[in-house]
Formats: structure tokens, C-alpha cells, sequence
């Protein structure tokens, strides 16, 4: 299987790209990435083909997908805060930029194609917990945007025959998410506060709570849904039902490193919605063989990988 990742320089694509190179199914990997958000580095001894482009240019797409079997199509503008200060740039990256990435993949004739969509879809809805085929009220631009990216592939589905498998994520965290950027999600930025003796911002009380989800997991499961060319004809909620508060978090962290963590309280942002956690019963029945890493094994794993960077990071602010 020759497969395509489409922001496979960022934190889920890198690690997707890794794990595929170890799959015997899959026999090369190409990544298309115009490295606004995904690193280089991240591709470091990795043996893919890169192909430096954005998914909005017909030409880095044809040249990225010809001769592919499969598309994962994880690049986007991702970031709730990002969106809101500039909803065109979130609008185009992953609205019309999936459109793009789906026509290109019928023009090319690739068989399968798997689109990240997101748990912020679901906005509003106040029921946990959040089942697929209840109803979603986006509460930012970038929620909006995801939207439409499932909305699409799931509409080439039907209107097309292009098996598409639209998967929500739920607040992925693992080896590999950085937390020196405006943007950076919470686990790396309070792993990284643990470590080096900071206090964390927790932006409202920290009662607010998520389904967090090892990238591996996420990882393990899209190679499956290759592996087995899955596809449904409705979106499918990619976590496991494990949610767990901010306080929560950083309790378990405080015992992983045994030492304490101090805190720093700032007003709730605009956007983020109060309580995220998954139904996944369309999940376990389209995969039932996925056994996810606990959240403590994976903040173990975050860990080792984070204190790694520490000195490197000393180093240059000397």
C-alpha cells in the first residue's frame, strides 16, 4: 500500500509516518506539507518522500498523490484561538482545503481516503456522552471549518462512490506536540511547565474536562482502518470514553513526577467548550481489536519524550 499523509510534518502526522514505515502493509509514504505548522525535523531519519506544498495548490496535490492508494488527510490550521483571530485562513486550510484533497484524490483514482475532523464540532450540545449522530453546533470558526471537512468527504461518499472514513478526535496528546508556540494544546504545555519548575496557566476553574487520547491509539487505528480499507457513511468519534478534568491532569502528573505543580489561573477563552467526552460504540464495532494506551502510560510516554528536549532547549536560551 502506497499511501499519502497530508500534514504528515505535524505532530500526528509524524507520528503516523513512523508508525506506517514499521506496518508491512504499507510500502512507501509520501507527505505533503507546506511546513507552516509541521516541522522538518519531525521527519528526521524518517524514509518518506516529502513533497513541500500546500493542499490549497492543484499542483503539490497532483504531485503528491499520483500513484497512491490511500490519503490521510490530516493537515488544517488547527487551534481554536487561531481561528478566531483569523477565520478566513482557518475557513480556507480546512474547508476548501479538503475540498481540494478529495478532487484530487478522485482525479488520481485513490481508493480510499481517511479526514480528521474534530470533537469541537459538537459545540453546544450539551450531551455527554457526545454521540455521532447527535446534533453539533460549532461554538468557533475552527469548529465550523471541521465541520465542513467531514462534511465533505462524507458527501464524496455518497455523491461519488470515494470511500471516506471522516474520524473525530478527541484532544490527542503524545511524544511529539510541541508547547512553545502561541497555540500549543494543554498536555504539552503543562508537562512542560512540571519539568521545568513553571507554574501552569489554567485558563477557568479546571474543572473543564476532555477525552484525551494517545496518538498512538489514533495512530494504531488509522493504519487499521487502511490496513482493512474501512469507511462509513457517518463521521466516527476516535476516543474512548476516558475523560478526565484539567485538575485531574495535572494531579496525575504531580504523582508521575512526584513533586508538586504550581498553578496559575487566567478568564476561560472564548470558544472552548466546558465538557468533551466520547461515545465510542461505532468505533468499538469498526475496530474491535484496538486496546488504547491508559492516560497515565501515555503521560509516562510524554514525559521521557519532553524532559528530552529540556536540555537542548537550556542550551539555547544560554
Amino acid at each position: 500500500m502506497r499511501i499519502l499523509i497530508t500534514g504528515g510534518a505535524g505532530f500526528i502526522g509524524s507520528n503516523l509516518a513512523r508508525a506506517a514505515l514499521v506496518d508491512p502493509a504499507v510500502k512507501e509514504v509520501t507527505i505533503l506539507d507546506d511546513l507552516s505548522v509541521g516541522l522538518r525535523g519531525n521527519l528526521d531519519g524518517l524514509d518518506v518522500d516529502l513533497v513541500e506544498g500546500s493542499i490549497l495548490d492543484p499542483a503539490a496535490l497532483d504531485a503528491a498523490m499520483a500513484g497512491r492508494e490511500a490519503v490521510v488527510h490530516l493537515a488544517a490550521l488547527p487551534s481554536v484561538p487561531r481561528s478566531l483571530r483569523d477565520p478566513l485562513a482557518s475557513h480556507h486550510a480546512n474547508a476548501t482545503g479538503t475540498l481540494m484533497v478529495l478532487e484530487a484524490a478522485r482525479r488520481h483514482d485513490v481508493g480510499h481516503v481517511v479526514v480528521a475532523s474534530s470533537s469541537s464540532v459538537y459545540g453546544l450540545n450539551p450531551a455527554l456522552p457526545k454521540a455521532e449522530l447527535t446534533w453539533t453546533r460549532p461554538m468557533s470558526p475552527y469548529a465550523a471549518s471541521k465541520l465542513a471537512t467531514e462534511a465533505y468527504a462524507l458527501a464524496h461518499q455518497a455523491s461519488f462512490g470515494l470511500p471516506t472514513l471522516a474520524f473525530r478526535f478527541f484532544n490527542v496528546f503524545g511524544p511529539g506536540q510541541r508547547h512553545d508556540h502561541a497555540y500549543a494544546a494543554v498536555i504539552p504545555r503543562f508537562v512542560h511547565g512540571a519539568l521545568s519548575g513553571q507554574p501552569v496557566v489554567l485558563h477557568g476553574d479546571g474543572t473543564q474536562s476532555r477525552d484525551f487520547t494517545y496518538v498512538g491509539t489514533v495512530c494504531e487505528v488509522i493504519l487499521d482502518a487502511l490496513r482493512r480499507r474501512v469507511h462509513h457513511p457517518h463521521p466516527v468519534n476516535l476516543a474512548f470514553g476516558a475523560r478526565a478534568s484539567l485538575l485531574q491532569v495535572l494531579d496525575e502528573l504531580t504523582d508521575l513526577l512526584d513533586r508538586p505543580i504550581a498553578r496559575e489561573y487566567a478568564p476561560p477563552r472564548v470558544g472552548d467548550v466546558p465538557h468533551s467526552s466520547a461515545d465510542n460504540t461505532t468505533l468499538r464495532e469498526l475496530f474491535p481489536n484496538v486496546v488504547p494506551m491508559a492516560r497515565t502510560d501515555g503521560l509516562r510516554a510524554t514525559i521521557g519524550w519532553m524532559a528530552g528536549l529540556l536540555p537542548a532547549e537550556h542550551a539555547a536560551q544560554r
